[in-house]
């Protein structure tokens, strides 16, 4: 098979709140409302799809730059760090695709975005309570590294908080 990126549209809307919710607690869940608020307002919604079913949505990513109006906790800890930056709010792959490149696809366009629009880094967040090592170890590889943590939703989840250099 081979992968490709798109932007979203509304009729992936319903797929790709099946996919965020069934990732949960790697993400936090939504309702249909706050999804597509989340892509109506990002900077960039991107899907991963099969070349040979573009229609499907295999996975996906909403992204942030600077200076939106967003009041996710941990967007907020990064704009006061840096005003230079693609945050990654969600990536999410389908389960039973994961382990097959997919993440990679999806982060070799985010970075791709980035240096486009001659952004430093792009910046996200890795649970680390509840535990998510796997994503842990992706994001190194990626060469992101740790610049802090955050303890959240009333100290139930703890994050890792990531930079790559662009």
């Amino acid at each position: 098979m081979t992968y490709s990126i798109r932007t979203l549209i509304p009729a992936d809307l319903p797929r790709l709140l099946a996919l965020n919710n069934a990732a949960v607690p790697a993400v936090n869940e939504l309702n249909a409302d706050a999804l597509a608020e989340l892509v109506e307002h990002s900077h960039l919604a991107v899907a991963v799809v099969d070349d040979d079913a573009v229609e499907t949505a295999l996975g996906f990513a909403i992204l942030f730059v600077s200076g939106a109006q967003y009041e996710s906790e941990n967007y907020r800890w990064f704009s006061g760090r840096s005003t230079d930056f693609l945050y990654v709010d969600r990536i999410v792959v389908a389960d039973g695709f994961r382990g097959q490149g997919l993440g990679q696809v999806l982060y070799d366009a985010i970075f791709g975005a980035a240096r486009r629009e001659v952004l430093a880094e792009v910046l996200c967040e890795v649970n680390l309570e509840p535990p998510n090592p796997g994503s842990l170890a992706f994001h190194g590889r990626l060469g992101f590294v740790e610049v802090g943590q955050l303890s959240t939703k009333d100290d139930t989840v703890v994050v890792s908080l990531l930079a790559a250099s662009v």
